[in-house]
Formats: C-alpha cells, sequence, structure tokens
C-alpha cells in the first residue's frame, strides 16, 4: 500500500550558502521529514514540514537513558545534473540493526527511502554542485516518554533533516595524523560499538580532545579487552596496506561496518588485490613500519569518504606509512569511489539511487 506524505512548505526559504562556505553540519535545509510512533498505531503520520525547533518535556527519555540511533548518508550533485543518494538501502538497513539493538522498533524500509526522495527532492536546490561538496543526510530517532525510568520507551520521534556540507576535515583529501590511544576505549564487544547511537560518539570525545591537544586530527583506537588490536580511527573503519596485503579488522561486534568500508572491500578485491579482514595488533604495525613494509594507512567513512593517513602515534613512537604522502591505493580508491557518486563513472553495482 502507497503511503502518503503530506507536505506543508515554509512560507518563505532561507538564503542558502555558497558552495565555499559550507563547512560541515553547520547549515540545514528549508524542510524536515517526521513521523510518530506509538504501541497502539505503530509508526504513523509520516508527514514533511517546515525545519525547526522541537518542543520536548524535560523527563523525556532520550534524555536520561540515552535511546536514540542516528544514520549518515549522502546525496551528490552529479556530472549530468541529477541528483543521486548513495546506497541508501543499505543504510537504512543498517538503522534497523541498530533499532533492534537499542529496542527501538523497526521502521519500514521502503517508505523510509520514499521519504528520503520525496525530501531531497522538495530540496533540491540546496544540493551543492561544486567538487567535494555534497547533501549530508541525517536520519535519526529518539525515545519521547516523559518518564523517569529504565525500560524502552513506548512512543518515539523519527526524522531526516538535511545539510549542504563540504569537505569534513578541513584538509580535504590530503593525509592527517592521528594518534593511538592506549589509555580510552570506544567499545568492546557485546556492547554497542556495532550500531550507530549517540553515546558512542560521545564516548570518543574525551580521547578525541586530547589528540586535538596533541596537534592530532583524530584517534586510533584499540580493543576495549587487550588493548592490543586494532579497531577504528575517530568515527572511521580503517585499512593498513603491509606489504601487498590489504588488511582491515573483522567486524566482531565492537566495531561499526561502514558502507564505505564494504565499498572499498568489493572494489579492491574485484581490482585482485589480496584483501583480509582480520585481526591486526598494534606490534604487528611497528613491525611492519620498521621493515620498511607499511605503506599506507587511510580510513573510511561516508563523511570523508577516503582519509589517508600520514602519520601515526603510539607512546612515544612516530610511524611514517609509505613516503609520509597520499598513497597510490588511497588515491585510486578515493577517485573511483567519488568517481560513482559524482557520476565520472559507471555505477556497475548499482549502488546510487536517482532523484528524477
Amino acid at each position: 500500500m502507497q503511503v502518503e506524505i503530506p507536505v506543508t512548505r515554509v512560507a518563505a526559504g532561507k538564503p542558502k550558502p555558497a558552495d565555499d562556505r559550507l563547512g560541515f553540519g553547520i547549515n540545514f535545509t528549508d524542510h524536515m521529514f517526521v513521523m510518530d510512533y506509538n504501541v497502539e498505531a505503530g509508526w504513523h503520520n509520516p508527514r514533511i514540514e517546515p525545519y525547526g525547533p522541537l518542543t520536548l518535556d524535560p523527563s523525556t527519555m532520550v534524555f536520561h537513558y540515552g535511546q536514540a540511533i542516528f544514520e549518515g548518508i549522502k546525496a551528490y550533485r552529479r556530472v549530468d545534473g541529477r541528483i543521486g543518494i548513495f546506497r541508501p538501502r543499505d543504510y537504512i538497513a543498517r538503522m534497523n540493526r541498530s533499532a533492534d539493538r537499542l529496542c527501538i522498533p523497526p521502521v519500514d524500509e521502503a517508505l523510509v527511502l520514499k521519504a528520503l526522495k520525496e525530501l531531497i527532492r522538495l530540496e533540491q536546490d540546496w544540493v551543492p554542485r561544486s567538487k567535494e561538496t555534497s547533501l549530508y543526510i541525517r536520519p535519526f530517532i529518539i525515545a519521547t516518554d516523559p518518564f523517569l525510568g529504565v525500560r524502552p520507551s513506548f512512543t518515539y520521534k523519527f526524522m531526516i533533516i538535511l545539510s549542504p556540507v563540504g569537505a569534513y576535515y578541513p584538509e580535504g583529501f590530503n593525509a592527517v595524523k592521528i594518534m593511538v590511544t592506549d589509555q580510552y576505549v570506544r567499545a568492546v564487544r557485546g556492547g554497542l560499538g556495532h550500531v550507530k547511537t549517540p553515546g558512542n560518539y560521545a564516548a570518543s570525545l574525551k580521547a578525541a580532545e586530547e589528540a586535538k591537544k596533541q596537534k592530532y586530527t583524530q584517534v586510533l583506537w584499540l580493543d576495549g579487552v587487550e588493548l592490543k588490536y586494532i579497531e577504528e580511527v575517530g568515527t572511521m573503519n580503517i585499512f593498513f596496506v603491509i606489504g601487498d596485503e590489504v588488511i582491515t579488522p573483522p567486524l566482531e561486534g565492537s566495531i561499526l561496518g561502514g558502507m564505505t568500508r564494504e565499498s572499498v572491500l568489493t572494489v579492491t578485491r574485484e581490482w585482485g588485490l589480496k584483501v583480509s579482514e582480520r585481526r591486526l595488533a598494534i606490534d604487528e604495525v611497528l613491525a611492519a613500519a620498521d621493515a620498511g613494509r607499511l605503506l599506507e594507512i587511510f580510513g573510511t567513512g561516508t563523511a570523508a569518504v577516503i582519509s589517508p593517513v600520514n602519520e601515526l602515534k603510539y607512546k612515544d613512537r612516530i610511524i611514517i606509512p609509505g613516503d609520509g604522502q597520499v598513497g597510490p591505493l588511497s588515491r585510486r580508491l578515493y577517485d573511483y569511489i567519488t568517481g560513482l557518486q559524482y557520476g565520472t563513472q559507471p555505477d556497475k553495482y548499482g549502488w546510487v539511487e536517482y532523484i528524477d
């Protein structure tokens, strides 16, 4: 059954920022999608309405117990002028996996995709046109019961907001410096590390701030049990090129499986490279660097796509992969994946959904 999504338009739209002044997550479009949940009606009342503040009771459960999830998706202005969304079905499916872990009722994935497309169609003039710009899409769900007690909420609000963005890191596609922390951990198996919930990001802030004080862009996380194995970098998945092997940590319950990570694995295997999803100890990375076999390090994520690393600090060691410049695989992957997104490469995988 087709669900109609009524639209309430703003009386007058906001001025749109110039492409060279976007930043990341600063500007928001004129409209948003909203849908409500209660036990009796399930998910209901889908609608598009003017972007604006929420009115919530101070006792609303999300403020106190953190029952919330979110996603991050991107739409791109392609070279032919069409607007394409990169892998939205996969992101929406991941959101439902997060919902299951947080005891949040699942959403109808077809309805969410329809809502997302209709919202972007309405806001299409907000999709920037310059290189390395895009429209960032933030779906999220919050628990809305006014109740102080630890249990799953009986009511929820699902929303989608949109933000035109430039590069996530000020460096753009240039190598960044990262610091390994052995004092803080991001997640452990059996916890919430494999889903996209705000508490994971709050837990990362302290280490990230300490890294910035030392002039490092992000933190490389080790496992939460032995502080031995590589897990993630900042909010991204991480890859290492050691000799002829491309290595990324396996998804064993403490790492969020990213769509860009999955895209990189698909593409590199098709290119015939030796690709491993295996545990990688920090000591193995150090030994590879000492032997001159650590050729590249790069992060992967929706926001930055590919983020090359030219310096890794671990305790009193400074490690420089390769020659300290952007590596050839990082460059090739960035060019190829952004080519799929902007339409300069054919979409042989069917990853792009269009706004027509």
